[in-house]
């Protein structure tokens, strides 16, 4: 390495071209990943990259290519599971076709901030876009404003946005309602999530079809708030009724709570109270007992997502609609009623 390295001057793509032994055309080559490459010199270019911790100017690279190898997300409620683990494999597949991701999270739905969110996406050149956005009140203000690039939505809705690609979120209901009735249960309840949430209002309309298809009654699901915190209390009033063997949560967290209600009350899990949950989160294997659950594929997500969008940047040639049918993963929380 040179004595000017040594003391501290960021590498430059020439450094890394002459200690690598080609032109620096040929490390541009690599940084834009051109087929037309020898493995062994791309390796070689790559070891000295990483020697020198080499890292390219995004800012120079778009200027010579016009591309800046950007993809955007518009992100509501990133807090949550759902969402966190969708962005999170998103930017996993986007880097490993070597793109990056600016994620731009919007704390409220309204025009304005949906607009900024937007317009902070655009300064940086994106050229594909991701919306994630939970509520239905997003979309409605997205069916309102000028996408210019193509997009993606990870939300199914009955609003004509563009492609979407998403998880069946009612074929997952229904698995989780289905394995419930084919254990013998018949008096079900269903925790649903907050009303103005998609993939809330999926999963409760999956828990009725199903209730329906297999002809067993129900009442009005009970609408909750994503929280432990609320499946704990929901579940304390509901067991002061007692009329019921089963429950399908919309979430794993609510289910947690219900756990808790359940065994404070001195009931077992699952003889008196079978308990299903939604999404899998990585704790969910450590309930006690573990929770039966309907796990969502986020790095399939991921990964057909950054195809969409990098496989045709023209918005004709994406799929219109894409979905993903999620597993049911059956542990110990369910069994058969005891009565």
């Amino acid at each position: 390495m040179s004595d000017e390295l040594q003391r501290g001057r960021a590498p430059s793509i020439r450094d890394v071209a002459r200690l690598a032994g080609v032109s620096h055309q040929t490390v541009s080559r690599v940084l834009n990943h051109h087929p037309s490459l020898r493995p062994e010199t791309k390796q070689r270019v790559l070891d000295v990259m990483a020697e020198l911790q080499y890292k390219p100017n995004r800012a120079a690279r778009a200027l010579v290519t016009s591309r800046s190898r950007t993809l955007g997300i518009l992100a509501a409620s990133s807090t949550q599971y759902g969402p966190a683990s969708s962005i999170a494999a998103i930017e996993t597949a986007a880097r490993a076709a070597g793109y990056w991701v600016s994620t731009a999270n919007i704390e409220s739905s309204d025009a304005a901030s949906i607009a900024d969110g937007l317009e902070h996406l655009a300064a940086q050149s994106i050229e594909g876009l991701v919306v994630i956005a939970p509520q239905v009140r997003v979309f409605d203000t997205l069916a309102q404003l000028s996408i210019d690039v193509p997009f993606v939505t990870l939300q199914t809705t009955d609003r004509d946005l563009g492609p979407t690609l998403s998880v069946d979120q009612i074929a997952g209901a229904r698995l989780a309602t289905r394995h419930l009735i084919e254990l013998g249960h018949r008096n079900i309840y269903h925790l649903a999530g907050p009303q103005d949430w998609i993939e809330a209002e999926a999963r409760m309309r999956g828990f009725l079809d199903e209730m329906s298809a297999q002809d067993v009654a129900t009442t009005a699901p009970i609408l909750g708030d994503w929280t432990a915190e609320f499946g704990y209390y929901a579940g304390r009033e509901l067991l002061t009724v007692r009329d019921f063997t089963a429950i399908f949560a919309s979430n794993d967290q609510m289910a947690l709570g219900l756990m808790h209600a359940v065994r404070d009350a001195g009931l077992d899990i699952p003889r008196d109270v079978s308990i299903v949950g939604f999404d899998d989160i990585p704790e969910a294997a450590h309930f006690w007992p573990p929770l039966t659950t309907v796990r969502q594929d986020f790095a399939e997500i991921g990964r057909r997502c950054v195809a969409l969008l990098i496989g045709a940047l023209d918005p004709s040639a994406l799929e219109h609609r894409q979905s993903i049918v999620p597993e049911l993963i059956v542990r110990g929380s369910t069994g058969a009623p005891s009565f």
